[in-house]
């Protein structure tokens, strides 16, 4: 494999800490080598089956509100249970990834959340589906705290931002399909059998993944223990850009996941009374956050994140703004804008993210995701208190106050020394 140097020694990724210099260069994977294409497409087919599983059941929450008689803030559970226990079991296969190794956490993951989904179709009762969505989101924790930093560990410096753009379109492209996939199918047949479909594509992924994804080269193994732990959380938290990179990834998540558990309730009432397979077909929005994933944090590595990172956020609120009119081309204009920003966003704060921890690189993307993934849960559900009161302006305002707090925080963090 061809060798390369980093230019500057702040490019040198999180795994540097670890690993000796000169080991490094001859083992970091480089764009147009076989080995970065079967690594960027193992961790597409990752990410597009872990969004694919947890927001497949999006838009199928007004059907479970009329199936299962309850309101929209307790169908929105559905997700939320799913993202909340990915939160919490964030915060312990991240250390598990840091002792035992990346990949076998992360096959592991996508098989046992693709047959948790498959059991998911056969509950009865709403209560066994909720169990089966914990189990969905516990699973899906082991592929999405180490993914990021297998990433930052094995790619060449001056690619990660691009093969973190590629993943996280994956991660797109699966929220798009899951979405559309059930959104169109539900209208045809019952949810039980869309479920059964998007677990069998998960499969198929999970799969894949499993024969593709190279053996990591730069893992070295860290003592898993409550002082090793303890240390790391501190170190996280007294960096000066990390907490706020955590704080980012609550708000932004939070304000994306609470605009698409609602959209389809607004849509499908007056005076738009779209169909549910009209309202699934909206998904294709997503290929806006496909395409931003992918060339917005190409472009961090070229700028800069702290130059590139707010703009994000503008976009998300602009986004966001167009969708509070009535004309329904506006409508999706602005839904297109809104995830063309936060995959942008995401892309960014992520990559940041590997470049900032210089140590437990498994529990630093734990963190971030934690908060993620608890915006995602927390905000997610919140929102169906503001739609039950005041409709779609008050989801606005709800995202809106979201957004203005992430601005805040960005500017800070486009203070950050030169290093970052």
């Amino acid at each position: 494999m061809k060798t390369a140097v980093a230019p500057h020694a702040h490019e040198v990724p999180p795994a540097a800490a670890d690993v000796a210099p000169a080991t490094l260069n001859d083992s970091w994977i480089e764009k147009g080598t076989p080995a970065f294409m079967r690594t960027v497409l193992a961790l597409f087919c990752g990410g597009f089956a872990t969004f694919a599983l947890l927001y497949c059941v999006q838009p199928m929450m007004p059907l479970l509100s009329r199936e299962f008689s309850i309101n929209a803030a307790q169908s929105s559970l559905v997700l939320s249970v799913s993202t909340g226990l990915l939160a919490i079991g964030l915060l312990v296969t991240g250390p598990i990834s840091d002792r035992i190794g990346r990949k076998q956490v992360m096959v592991a993951a996508l098989f046992c959340a693709a047959l948790s989904t498959l059991a998911s179709a056969m509950m009865p009762t709403w209560e066994g589906v909720l169990a089966m969505r914990a189990l969905v989101g516990l699973s899906l924790s082991g592929l999405a705290a180490v993914a990021m930093t297998y990433l930052s560990e094995e790619i060449h410096p001056q690619h990660i931002g691009l093969a973190m753009g590629l993943y996280i379109g994956g991660n797109a492209i699966g929220g798009m399909s899951g979405r559309l996939i059930t959104g169109v199918l539900i209208d045809f047949v019952s949810w039980h059998t869309a479920m059964l479909v998007i677990g069998g594509l998960a499969l198929i992924a999970a799969g894949v993944f499993w024969k593709i994804l190279p053996e990591s080269r730069n893992f070295r193994p860290r003592a898993m223990n409550p002082r090793s732990l303890l240390d790391g959380f501190t170190q996280h938290f007294r960096d000066a850009g990390l907490p706020w990179l955590f704080l980012e990834a609550f708000l932004l998540m939070g304000a994306f996941v609470t605009l698409f558990n609602y959209i389809g309730y607004r849509l499908l009432a007056e005076p738009y009374h779209m169909n549910q397979a009209l309202v699934g077909l909206l998904s294709v929005v997503y290929l806006s956050g496909i395409y931003s994933s992918a060339q917005i944090g190409a472009l961090a590595d070229k700028l800069g994140r702290r130059r590139v990172f707010w703009g994000t956020i503008v976009l998300m609120f602009s986004g966001l703004l167009l969708t509070l009119l009535t004309p329904l081309p506006v409508v999706i204009i602005g839904m297109l804008i809104f995830t063309f920003g936060f995959f942008g966003a995401h892309s960014v704060a992520s990559s940041w993210i590997g470049r900032r921890a210089t140590t437990a690189k498994g529990q630093a993307s734990s963190l971030y995701l934690f908060s993620y993934y608890a915006g995602s849960s927390v905000a997610g559900t919140a929102g169906g208190v503001f739609w039950h009161y005041a409709g779609w302006n008050g989801i606005g305002v709800f995202i809106g106050s979201l957004l203005v707090v992430a601005l805040m925080v960005a500017l800070r963090l486009s203070k950050l020394p030169a290093k970052s």
